[in-house]
């Protein structure tokens, strides 16, 4: 042994000897603690006895499996009585055998039965046949498509277009396509229902502001900047983006876009406006709330929009900057894993473009007979009227309820009813009510649509005004309804 070897024994020897014994006991316990884990089993065998052939039987017998949802009561029930249409819905609609005044569907610009969407459409059918049986990735897209991606870029003064075949998964796709988790989502609480799947999907932290309040918005804009100040680091990496709708479904009511650009500069946000209630409905051409505004669209990072309300067919679109459409291509889940938009539909929608695009009129008389309609609605006593003068779909709201939403759902339900014997067709706004960010209150909702049969629409909707009111006795003298139903005539 080296005399340096020697040497560091002796100090070992040394410094045990003069270690203090609470030093050394502790050692020895833990030395034997580590004997005793390394020779002793690390479980033991529980002793299992078998079961009989007939004791098996009776276990299987006595086992009742529990529900998939858990039982509601029977007032809570959902509905399941239908109201079946026989028949195009255009501007009268044909309900349970009965044909009636149309108020209930989004077919504002009264494209659902034209002419010459149905020879395109029935064109499109020969060549193609009837669906894709493939996403867009794998044999699923077809040049209709293409076509029909490059019109709404055009149409919309964008870009770069992208098509969905079903309009709820556009937004609730596009979404989570951009925002992950850890990245912030500012939203107005009246948010649609597929705003809300989306934001659920993306896993983001979620900031609701008030209903088009900006300053409550603001607001928590500059609780964030403090925030960001504390962890700057984390901060650079943290994306924030600005989910609203143009005209809100739930609401009736507008966006204020040129507000919420300024906040977009002042806290560097990105926005995502959907547009499924103003498109085709809002701006000169039809191009929506920010033609209406005059905002530059390449201020808006994102836009998407349904293709089943103005026109007239199925599914969705986004539009935007090149860089940010193709991203969905290969994360929008809605067009990755569904089969595409099949061809009938896009040839449809691509001669709804065409005649949106050769009749700009269109949407003047829209919006004026939607005027006139809000005007009709306004003097209904018992209702109030929830919407801008321009918002091809009305809400009617009880004015005074009863504090039970189901006993106001079923009076609704009763005039909706009542409408119905009278061939007039309304619709009850409905909500998944243990599933939504904040439930409306009790509404029925009738939608207004343009059809070229003007004059004779402005008799129709008058008489949705003299129905209403008979609805429920003492709300209105005659005198007033017989004045409702002749000022259409004097102004048609």
């Amino acid at each position: 042994m080296s005399s340096g070897q020697q040497w560091v024994l002796v100090e070992m020897v040394q410094a045990f000897y003069e270690a203090p014994a609470y030093h050394l006991i502790l050692e020895g316990i833990l030395i034997l603690w580590i004997f005793r884990l390394l020779f002793s089993k690390t479980y033991k065998l529980h002793e299992t006895s078998k079961l009989t052939e007939k004791e098996k039987e009776e276990l299987i017998e006595e086992w009742q499996p529990e529900p998939l949802i858990a039982p509601l009561p029977s007032k809570q029930q959902p509905s399941v009585k239908y109201d079946v249409v026989t028949g195009p819905p255009s501007h009268r609609i044909i309900v349970n055998g009965r044909e009636c005044i149309n108020f209930a569907s989004f077919n504002f610009l009264g494209l659902l039965d034209h002419e010459q969407i149905k020879q395109k459409a029935l064109a499109s059918l020969k060549k193609y046949g009837v669906g894709t049986c493939g996403p867009r990735g794998f044999y699923g897209t077809f040049d209709v498509h293409l076509e029909l991606e490059s019109r709404l870029a055009n149409f919309m003064k964008t870009e770069e277009a992208i098509i969905y075949s079903y309009g709820f998964a556009t937004i609730a796709s596009a979404i989570p396509a951009y925002s992950k988790r850890g990245d912030i989502i500012f939203v107005d609480e009246a948010a649609c229902f597929s705003i809300q799947k989306g934001l659920q999907a993306s896993r983001s932290i979620i900031k609701y502001f008030k209903h088009n309040d900006f300053d409550d918005l603001e607001r928590l804009l500059k609780e964030q900047e403090q925030e960001d100040q504390k962890n700057p680091r984390k901060a650079r990496v943290t994306r924030k983006f600005v989910v609203v709708e143009g005209l809100y479904i739930n609401t009736a009511d507008i966006c204020p876009l040129p507000e919420l650009v300024n906040l977009k500069y002042k806290y560097k946000l990105r926005i995502f406006l959907e547009e499924s209630m103003s498109f085709g409905v809002l701006g000169e051409h039809g191009r929506g709330v920010t033609e209406h505004f005059g905002v530059n669209i390449d201020d808006i990072d994102l836009i998407s929009a349904n293709m089943e309300n103005a026109m007239a067919s199925i599914g969705g679109f986004c539009c935007g900057r090149s860089f940010v459409i193709d991203h969905q291509r290969l994360s929008g889940q809605g067009y990755c894993f569904s089969a595409s938009l099949p061809p009938m539909l896009a040839a449809a929608a691509i001669e709804a473009l065409n005649i949106m695009e050769e009749n700009p009129d269109i949407f003047t008389v829209l919006r004026e007979k939607c005027s006139h309609v809000h005007k009709a609605l306004c003097g209904i006593p018992g209702l109030k009227l929830v919407g801008e003068p321009f918002s091809p779909a009305l809400h009617l709201q009880l004015e005074r309820g009863s504090g039970s939403r189901d006993s106001d759902m079923q009076l609704l339900r009763s005039i909706v009813d009542h409408c119905l014997e009278k061939h007039v067709a309304l619709t009850i706004a409905r909500y998944l009510e243990r599933e939504e960010r904040l439930l409306p209150p009790a509404r029925y909702d009738p939608s207004h649509r343009n059809t070229c049969f003007q004059e004779h629409r402005r008799v129709e909707e008058s008489k949705l005004v003299l129905e209403k009111n008979t609805t429920q006795k003492g709300w209105v003298d005659d005198g007033w309804m017989q004045q409702q139903c002749e000022e259409p005539l004097r102004h048609g």
